[in-house]
C-alpha cells in the first residue's frame, strides 16, 4: 500500500503545482459536492422539479451516507495530510504539499464521501434529465449530455478531493464507482409514497 499511496501524493502534488486561478476553482468543486448540499440544494431542486426525484434523491441520499460510513469503518483507508507525516515519507523525501482548510479530516477516508454520496444521489436526478432530453430532441449529443455532466462532475469532485489532500485517488475512483452503482442500484427502490417528514 505504501507504493499506491506515495503515487498518490506525488499525483497531489503535481496537481497543486497548477496555475493559482485553479486552488479556487478545487475548493469550490469541494464545496459544492459536499454531501450536506445533497440535503440543503440537490434535494429541494429536484424536489420543485419532480417530487418522484426529489424523493429518489433524498433517499439514495441518505442510505449512500449511511453505507459510506460503515465502508469508512470496514475498509480504514489512510488520508493523504496525515500519512504522508505518519509514514515518514515527510522527513525521507522532498514532499511540496500545501494544506488548506479542508485538508485536515479525521476519521478513514476510504471511500470518498464527496464522490459517493453526490454521485449516488444524483442518479435520479441525471436520469431525469436525460429522460427528458430523450423526449425533446433525437440528438445523441443532447441525450447523453446530463450523463456527461455527471461524469465531468464526478472526475472533478475526485480531483478537488486529491488536491486538498482529503484523499488519495484511489479512494476517490472507489467512491465514484461505489456511488454510480447505488444510484443505479437503489434508483427504483426509493419510497415514492412516503412524505419527505419520513425521511
Amino acid at each position: 500500500m505504501d507504493a499506491l499511496h506515495t503515487a498518490g501524493i506525488r499525483f497531489a502534488e503535481a496537481l497543486q503545482s497548477g496555475p493559482p486561478w485553479l486552488e479556487k476553482f478545487w475548493i469550490s468543486v469541494t464545496s459544492l459536492a459536499d454531501p450536506k448540499c445533497i440535503f440543503t440544494v440537490f434535494f429541494p431542486l429536484a424536489y420543485f422539479l419532480d417530487r418522484k426525484v426529489g424523493v429518489s434523491v433524498l433517499w439514495i441520499g441518505l442510505v449512500s451516507e449511511w453505507l459510506n460510513v460503515v465502508l469508512k469503518w470496514f475498509l480504514f483507508g489512510e488520508r493523504p495530510f496525515w500519512w504522508v507525516h505518519e509514514s515518514g515519507l515527510a522527513s525521507r523525501e522532498l514532499v511540496t504539499l500545501r494544506q488548506f482548510p479542508v485538508s485536515c479530516e479525521t476519521g478513514p477516508g476510504d471511500p470518498s464521501g464527496h464522490c459517493m454520496i453526490t454521485g449516488a444521489a444524483l442518479w435520479p436526478l441525471v436520469t431525469a434529465l436525460t429522460a427528458l432530453a430523450s423526449r425533446h430532441s433525437g440528438s445523441l449529443v443532447v441525450k447523453l449530455s446530463p450523463f456527461g455532466a455527471y461524469a465531468l462532475l464526478q472526475l472533478a469532485v475526485g480531483l478537488s478531493r486529491v488536491f486538498v489532500l482529503a484523499h488519495f485517488p484511489h479512494q476517490v475512483v472507489g467512491g465514484i464507482l461505489a456511488g454510480a452503482a447505488l444510484g443505479w442500484g437503489l434508483q427504483g427502490r426509493a419510497p415514492a409514497t412516503r412524505t419527505p417528514g419520513f425521511f
